[in-house]
């Protein structure tokens, strides 16, 4: 990747799918996800691939001024790279209830024909543009990890970092280590989405920041270009979303948010019946997410204990379903050959993710392991 020249605007610029949504007019929710009661703002067949342009909350915020040009002005931004989609938010009547509503905002529903609860739908990330290059990275109402000991002094603590280059070409994000320093410390960025979800049942919205079953604000950061998430469907033609882009996130994200920026992405959206999802991967209460390395179950709890519990439970159902692995034995294999990460510990709902390595199953006859 090269250096962003150029901002990528509602409409402008690089625009893979056929499919198209920005994040502008009705297309968004600002705090809240969809329910069964919404109406799709585009309907898809299982299959098709969608661009969708996602904004970061960062920089819109009422604490941050609700006026992303000015925001980002004072940390040294040219309007020139300021989004069209956040200034017109920013600045709408959008009815976000700050104190019972969350920050993210999401691009949908989509409507994927056919869909219907019992199925899985498998969201694959096929690519994620930069839409700036920059980001931010927030620590805000006792929120993060270390609630009682930061923000140090002060409500919110919104750190700007800058998009550079390293000496192989790559982009990084950039820190000082001293405030008002110049940013010197580099890390690598790796894009995804911390939202992508189903609506639930019924017709109330959940908030944005709790994730669960029906997918949500996960925050995990291996579902970058080429890996996805498998969502069990709720509600008839599933009504899917996106949003909250990260450019970069740590495991645990402690600080409360990552590198958070506006990304232009491309989602293939797949139906996987139900009696497939049953023979792949057992019965899924929850999100399942896959790369070419790992099957990646979850659990979630306000309890982080209980989220580990959760998510062990979900990768022995899954090793049972697959591979017809006994269950003592199956527990025996993740004590022994399994990370179980912490996706993150600042959303309400804790989350953890287990790396189940597909290449330790290689070579085994899964036809002769189901008729055993």
């Amino acid at each position: 990747m090269t250096m962003i020249l150029d901002p990528l605007q509602p409409g402008s610029g690089a625009i893979r799918s056929q499919h198209y949504l920005p994040a502008t007019g009705g297309n968004v929710l600002w705090g809240r996800l969809p329910c069964a009661a919404d109406s799709a703002v585009l309907d898809i067949d299982s299959g098709d691939e969608v661009t969708i342009d996602t904004l970061s909350h960062e920089g819109i915020l009422e604490d941050q001024g609700r006026d992303p040009r000015r925001f980002f002005k004072a940390n040294g931004v040219d309007a020139h790279f300021v989004l069209d989609d956040a200034i017109a938010i920013a600045a709408s009547d959008y009815p976000r209830d700050r104190a019972v509503d969350g920050p993210h905002v999401v691009t949908g529903p989509i409507r994927v024909r056919g869909a219907k609860p019992g199925d899985l739908l498998k969201m694959t990330l096929v690519e994620a543009l930069p839409r700036v290059p920059y980001g931010v990275i927030s620590n805000r109402h006792s929120r993060g990890a270390l609630p009682g000991e930061f923000p140090q002094g002060l409500e919110s603590v919104s750190v700007y970092s800058e998009v550079d280059l390293d000496p192989d070409g790559r982009q990084v994000g950039t820190l000082p280590i001293v405030a008002g320093g110049p940013p010197i410390v580099r890390f690598p960025l790796a894009p995804f989405l911390g939202i992508m979800g189903v609506a639930v049942s019924g017709d109330t919205r959940p908030h944005s920041v709790p994730p669960g079953s029906h997918g949500g604000n996960i925050d995990i950061n291996l579902l970058t270009a080429g890996n996805s998430l498998y969502i069990p469907v709720q509600v008839d033609g599933a009504l899917a979303y996106v949003g909250d882009p990260h450019f970069a996130q740590g495991d645990g994200e402690v600080a409360l948010t990552a590198m958070e920026a506006s990304l232009r992405v491309t989602v293939r959206f797949e139906l996987v019946s139900q009696p497939d999802a049953l023979q792949q991967f057992g019965h899924l209460i929850g999100p399942l997410a896959e790369t070419s390395e790992f099957l990646v179950p979850t659990g979630m709890s306000v309890d982080l204990d209980e989220a580990v519990q959760h998510c062990v439970r979900a990768a022995i159902g899954l090793l049972g379903a697959r591979y017809q692995m006994d269950p003592h034995l199956a527990y025996a294999y993740l004590s022994a050959a399994t990370d179980f990460n912490i996706s993150q510990v600042v959303d309400i709902v804790k989350g953890v993710h287990a790396r189940i390595r597909v290449s330790d199953f290689a070579g085994l006859d899964l036809h002769a392991q189901r008729a055993r």
